[in-house]
């Protein structure tokens, strides 16, 4: 088996097998069926995902179909949402299709099922027919007008649809086996009465096609090749194959279903019908609120495409269900957003500083790297004055040896700025601090080049200028659920567990180069997290959305009472997410542990990186040269993968530029750690 093969998953798989049988790569298309009854959210995107992707990596079509079957719960609100998501996302179809573009073939095939003697009418109750129906250890038994001749069916049909009967008062089935080990296959309902109009053909219908007989055929007149859906249909694969056999000609191209574990993430709700009750209730502002894992609220959150994709792509295609960690979602937009999003400087907390000894009056517009991952996002100007703020909770009056911000006495560095040392503080009535009153050193300007700007100062401190601060609302969106399985207890609902701190508005000040920001713009305040700009911002009063803070705040948080967790739920699978999340937060400070600490630290960074994919391990690669913890933790990250994986340097794209790159360091803990490769 060749290495190319190996990487497959199992539908590329069975793809490939059709592709080496009787299938050609002109016969293949996909499609991505969604119901426009809500909008999609991030489970959905793995679907979106998988038959895109496979369009792209064969070169085929895909098609966009709305399975529009049910006028009570469709709108074209939902039908123009989808479309932006799929397209946000960046996948391009090649037909738009409509499950009721097919009513009347639909309805013209039913009829031949009627005189075929395989459907029938049935006049009973919904309790009636559940009741015959059978439990799936015991048979279920025909009704009384199972027998209905073909005649009397093909007039009470025609009867429906003239719209003569009341919603309920009788039902098409299909006639297969009332004894059938698949209770799917017991007579399901092909057709019920629905006086609703249909928002795309009005009034024309009153009766309406379900689901599963729209599916497959939806399928065999597009000639899709692959029929792809989430586990919970694979009972249904044996109907959508006796639904095919009653209209395929054996002449074109006949659609198989095949079905994938779908995206089940902790701390989320994804029943649409759950998420429409968080909106109905004004627990969230609307489908787009940034808590919500609706791709339009991710989107306006700050999430990219990117960083979905490829979320998706790290959880892979599996055939068992099971739970995401969360976190793994976070990781990659940190990720994608540490590459591309230029750093600015905002402070939340505000405290004044005053710089006592900077000359009256006087300001500097001081050069500022936009984005040190990339060079060629080049540099903005930043004023500096008299009077800073700075955030509260960098500064202590009474601080230990440990403390590295600012405390009196001691000195630390102001990003791209001076350093500076506290003198003394100033408080109000009650005692609470309301200046900071240090003095800075004009020699130590960063990037002059003076001996005083070389000093090492172990504390930088992000800042505004007081005059050129610009306000802003700013919105700290946290998880919405504070159980990691709201939605598995059964004595529980779950609204019971809504996070009561999923957000909180402050105002901060930024520096001025975020004036003329635009909808949707995104950026790191530096040291805070990454945060964008919100579609309620206007030019006098701008609000930016925390898409994701800057490390994991959940990682420490243990839940006060342990979830009761459903005997048949699957179990979260946390081990990928929380192992990067651990040795992310150990390589912080690896490089100033003392020697013992150090190697200890060392050995738990590499037993849990065996736990790691490569794509985790490849994402310390771009870890910029000054954050040499977190070097050195890729570094025995990347020794301990390889050492498990049975791989070289040679085997993982990238590693050998990382580690040569280590070598010629002059930290001697970075040479020492590549000597070993």
């Amino acid at each position: 088996m060749t290495e190319e093969h190996k990487s497959l998953n199992f539908l590329e798989q069975i793809v490939e097998e059709d592709l080496k049988g009787s299938y050609s790569k002109e016969d293949l298309r996909f499609r991505f069926p969604p119901e426009p009854n809500g909008y999609l959210h991030i489970g959905h995107c793995k679907a979106i995902c998988i038959s895109f992707g496979l369009g792209e990596k064969y070169g085929a079509p895909v098609n966009l179909r709305f399975d529009d079957t049910n006028p009570a719960k469709e709108e074209q609100e939902y039908v123009d949402a989808i479309k932006e998501d799929v397209s946000w996302l960046g996948y391009q179809w090649d037909k738009v299709c409509f499950s009721s573009d097919y009513f009347q073939q639909l309805y013209d095939w039913t009829i031949e099922l009627i005189k075929d003697g395989k459907a029938y009418v049935d006049s009973q109750s919904s309790e009636a027919m559940a009741e015959q129906k059978g439990t799936p250890t015991q048979p279920g038994v025909p009704g009384p007008y199972r027998d209905r001749t073909v005649e009397e069916n093909l007039d009470l049909f025609a009867r429906m649809k003239a719209g003569e009967f009341k919603e309920g008062e009788h039902v098409l089935r299909a006639k297969i086996d009332m004894a059938h080990v698949n209770m799917l296959m017991r007579d399901p309902i092909i057709y019920r009465v629905l006086h609703k109009d249909h928002h795309r053909t009005g009034s024309d219908w009153c009766i309406y096609p379900m689901y599963d007989w729209t599916h497959g055929e939806s399928d065999y007149i597009e000639q899709i090749s692959h029929s792809l859906c989430s586990l919970e249909f694979k009972p249904h694969r044996e109907l959508y194959d006796w639904f095919l056999d009653q209209v395929y000609t054996g002449k074109d191209l006949r659609p198989k279903q095949r079905e994938f574990a779908r995206l089940n993430l902790n701390y989320t709700i994804m029943s649409k019908r759950k998420l429409l009750k968080l909106v109905e209730e004004g627990v969230v502002t609307g489908w787009d609120d940034p808590r919500m894992p609706t791709i339009s609220g991710l989107r306006r959150r700050g999430y990219t495409p990117a960083s979905i994709r490829n979320f998706i792509d790290a959880v892979g295609v599996a055939k068992r269900e099971n739970v995401i960690d969360v976190a793994l979602l976070e990781f990659h937009i940190r990720q994608d957003l540490n590459r591309t999003a230029p750093r600015v400087m905002a402070v939340l907390d505000p405290v004044k500083l005053v710089i006592t000894n900077y000359p009256e009056g006087k300001e500097e517009w001081l050069d500022a790297e936009n984005n040190p991952e990339d060079e060629s996002a080049g540099e903005r100007k930043v004023p500096f004055s008299k009077e800073l703020y700075i955030e509260r909770e960098d500064f202590k009056e009474n601080a230990g040896s440990k403390y590295f911000r600012l405390t009196t006495g001691k000195e630390v560095r102001l990003k791209n700025a001076y350093i500076i040392k506290g003198e003394e503080v100033i408080k109000d009535a009650d005692g609470n601090i309301t200046e900071i009153h240090c003095t800075y050193d004009p020699e130590s300007r960063s990037g002059s080049g003076t001996e005083a700007s070389k000093r090492n100062v172990k504390g930088t401190l992000h800042w505004v200028s007081i005059q050129h601060a610009i306000k802003a609302e700013v919105r700290l969106f946290d998880r919405l659920f504070s159980d990691e399985n709201p939605d598995g207890h059964e004595d529980k609902d779950f609204m019971e567990f809504i996070n009561p701190n999923s957000l909180t508005t402050i105002t901060g000040y930024l520096e001025p180069s975020l004036k003329d920001v635009e909808v949707g713009d995104l950026f790191q305040f530096q040291r805070k997290g990454y945060f964008n700009v919100d579609k309620d911002s206007t030019p006098s009063h701008l609000v930016f959305n925390r898409t994701v803070g800057l490390r994991d705040s959940w990682a420490k948080i243990k839940p006060k009472q342990a979830s009761q967790k459903n005997k048949n739920a699957p179990k979260p699978q946390q081990q990928q997410a929380s192992a990067l999340s651990t040795i992310n937060k150990l390589g912080k400070k690896l490089a100033n542990l003392p020697e013992e600490k150090r190697l200890t630290t060392v050995a738990d960074i590499q037993k849990l990186a065996a736990q790691l994919t490569e794509e985790e391990v490849k994402g310390f690669f771009n870890t910029a040269a000054k954050k040499v913890g977190t070097r050195l933790a890729g570094m025995e990250s990347l020794y301990a993968f390889a050492k498990a994986q049975n791989k070289t340097i040679k085997d993982i794209e990238g590693a050998e530029a990382f580690v040569e790159k280590a070598r010629e360091d002059n930290n001697e803990l970075l040479q020492e750690a590549a000597s070993r490769f």
